[in-house]
């Protein structure tokens, strides 16, 4: 019988999420991913070579998830930004890999920095037709748009703090998201034409 090595490294990665969510890379344990996975340990060097492989091909399966789920649009950055809230609600241990990523491995890859390249141009575009206030520098907006998205879920006391929106009714989850969206709309709309 054939094995079926795309389910098994499926499994590995969504295994490989939750352990490096939980205890970032130091603390994450290749004996756990494994039998979480229902996988011979030695398959995760075979496939990844070693766990900071590991969780890189974990970060860059998340953030393509990510960017398949929330197209990026910066004709209406507010409905983006309330995407990647919706986004995040749903997939609350993302915010937590990212933490741990930042913490433990600082900087950012070619394939983030092409990522944030194409939707600075793509926000400087839409600055120079007019459609998005162009006070700020298109980075500037960018890292707002997606700081004001991600706010929520890193703030302490916020709904990742207790696990899974622990605490957290769909009104009020509905509240913040208001908030996201109309704090987004004002950074971003472009200033009334004059009469």
């Amino acid at each position: 019988m054939a094995r079926d090595s795309s389910a098994t490294k499926a499994r590995l990665l969504d295994a490989a999420f939750s352990e490096f969510a939980a205890y970032g890379i130091a603390g994450a344990r290749v004996d756990r991913i494994a039998e979480a996975a229902q996988a011979n340990k030695r398959l995760i060097y075979v496939y990844y070579g070693n766990k900071e492989q590991l969780f890189d091909a974990v970060l860059q399966r998340a953030l393509e998830t990510g960017s398949e789920s929330v197209p990026f649009d910066a004709d209406d950055l507010p409905a983006y930004a309330g995407a990647v809230f919706d986004h995040l609600v749903a997939q609350p241990s993302l915010m937590r890999l990212v933490v741990w990523k930042q913490l433990e491995r600082p900087g950012t890859t070619e394939a983030e920095q092409e990522s944030y390249r194409g939707k600075i141009a793509v926000v400087e575009g839409a600055q120079r037709a007019g459609r998005v206030d162009a006070a700020l520098d298109p980075a500037d907006v960018l890292t707002l748009v997606l700081g004001l998205s991600q706010a929520w879920f890193g703030a302490v006391g916020g709904p990742a703090a207790g696990g899974a929106g622990a605490g957290w009714t769909s009104e009020r989850l509905a509240r913040h998201r208001t908030a996201v969206v109309e704090a987004v709309r004002r950074i971003t709309s472009p200033p009334p034409k004059a009469p």
